[in-house]
């Protein structure tokens, strides 16, 4: 009798401790509220319908499955460089292994199309954006008014175009955009607009945000998974591996070749004619406009990440240790190259997305909440304040749960309420209306609260 009770302890606690996987628990779940997105020339989101987030995790003893539609919580769009596609309804099932192995064989190379999963359940595509050079013509293939590429669609070319710079007149505010639909993310899920050196105006007419915002004080949250299962991480981390030396960017090791000729490719600054669907246009050919533009230098400091844009590493969910990736950025947290994962992967990768779940599974129901401790160490930013017109609450990090935002009078009167949905990270009060004097700005979890006072002028 003893040997049976010793044993189902023994099963029961590896079943608690599994539950307690980060890669069971990270995922964010909705199933009740639709998300939205931004028609050019209209700034006004507009519902879609689509429900955000992930709408189910379950997991069995080597596996989790997360069913998504892949929409987020954020706005999406416009689309600003012709593309005539909207993010739509993905309805996918992905299989992600509990336990991930390193691959001790040949690095597997990321393809085009998805290499992981963003824990709002939205796509990520490596760098490349399925154009190329042809020495052939010299001219680019692939793509749209381009001829197709010697070796068909996505096939590994001389000189491959890197879609970051390539294609920035096409990112919404959130740094994405559609594929046939499949909305997804090549780098850092974090705004534009949000960045040191903003690189791109889309965010002051069509105003989104993004999965987390950049925050340099703290370990930046986990942010999804690869397609070999390991954890990927936001722009910060610990200085040193095993988690001292308190917080730092975390830092690509690739950088630019010292170069002018591209071998069998293209002079670099070579201006080309581009045929896309905004038009004829030309293209400066500049260095890091194509992936092979950029070489590896073997780190010497442990915030450098190795060639796979990763590192063994302690991180606040894995305080024994977890080979993780980090979404890297540059000193003025423009995205920086190979941007998330790649041009390789650390461990065994293979296609996650699964028609079906065949095997018993128990659902995890997401359920969660901070601590007091961490809720009042939210790091929020009302702005501007004075305000005349609009008052922004923004919160750096993750919002892993929905927090209740209200504009109250100092009688306790509630003037307008909003909502930061989890999985975004921004809220506003349009306060053209309201009369001038000191309110509070509220926000809440429905169980703990903490305001701030913001002034209301009018001119």
């Amino acid at each position: 009798m003893k040997k049976i009770l010793l044993s189902i302890y023994i099963f029961s606690l590896a079943v608690i401790c599994q539950a307690q996987s980060p890669a069971i628990t990270s995922w964010l779940q909705n199933t009740t509220e639709t998300g939205s997105y931004y028609m050019s020339g209209n700034s006004t989101a507009i519902d879609n319908g689509m429900l955000y987030n992930c709408q189910k995790v379950e997991y069995s003893t080597d596996f989790v499955y997360v069913s998504t539609k892949g929409i987020p919580a954020y706005p999406t769009g416009p689309f600003l460089d012709g593309n005539p596609s909207q993010a739509t309804d993905q309805d996918g099932i992905f299989k992600f292994p509990l336990t991930p192995q390193e691959n001790t064989g040949t690095p597997i190379s990321t393809n085009g199309g998805n290499i992981g999963v963003f824990i709002n359940g939205v796509a990520l595509f490596d760098y490349r954006d399925g154009v190329a050079w042809n020495p052939n013509t010299n001219t680019l293939c692939g793509g749209p008014g381009n001829d197709p590429c010697p070796g068909g669609p996505m096939a590994q070319n001389d000189w491959n175009r890197d879609a970051i710079p390539a294609e920035m007149g096409g990112f919404d505010c959130s740094k994405a955009h559609p594929a046939m639909g499949n909305y997804h993310h090549h780098q850092n899920p974090s705004a534009f607009k949000l960045d040191i050196n903003v690189v791109s105006d889309i965010c002051n007419l069509y105003d989104a945000e993004g999965l987390y915002a950049i925050d340099a004080t703290q370990h930046s949250p986990l942010i999804g998974f690869a397609y070999d299962g390991f954890p990927i991480y936001g722009a910060y981390g610990f200085k040193n591996t095993d988690g001292t030396g308190g917080v730092a960017r975390i830092k690509s090791s690739y950088q630019l070749k010292n170069m002018t000729t591209r071998p069998n490719g293209p002079d670099v600054d070579e201006t080309i004619t581009i045929n896309g669907p905004g038009g004829t246009s030309t293209q400066v050919l500049f260095l890091g406009y194509f992936r092979e533009d950029y070489e590896y230098i073997t780190p010497t400091e442990e915030d450098y990440l190795d060639e796979h844009n990763g590192r063994f590493c302690i991180t606040p969910e894995y305080p024994d240790g977890t080979y993780a990736y980090f979404a890297t950025v540059d000193e003025n947290w423009n995205s920086a190259y190979p941007y998330v994962v790649g041009p390789t992967f650390y461990g065994i990768s293979e296609n996650r997305k699964v028609n079906s779940v065949n095997e018993t599974t128990t659902v995890y129901d997401g359920t969660s909440s901070l601590s007091e401790t961490e809720f009042k160490n939210l790091n929020i930013a009302i702005f501007p304040n004075p305000a005349t017109d609009l008052i922004a609450i923004q919160v750096a990090g993750l919002v892993d749960e929905d927090l209740k935002i209200e504009l109250l009078d100092l009688s306790g009167k509630v003037v307008s309420t909003s909502q930061i949905s989890k999985g975004s990270t921004i809220a506003y009060f349009d306060v053209q209306t309201v009369y001038h004097g000191i309110y509070l700005v509220k926000i809440s979890n429905g169980n703990l609260s903490i305001s701030e006072k913001v002034v209301i002028t009018k001119k």
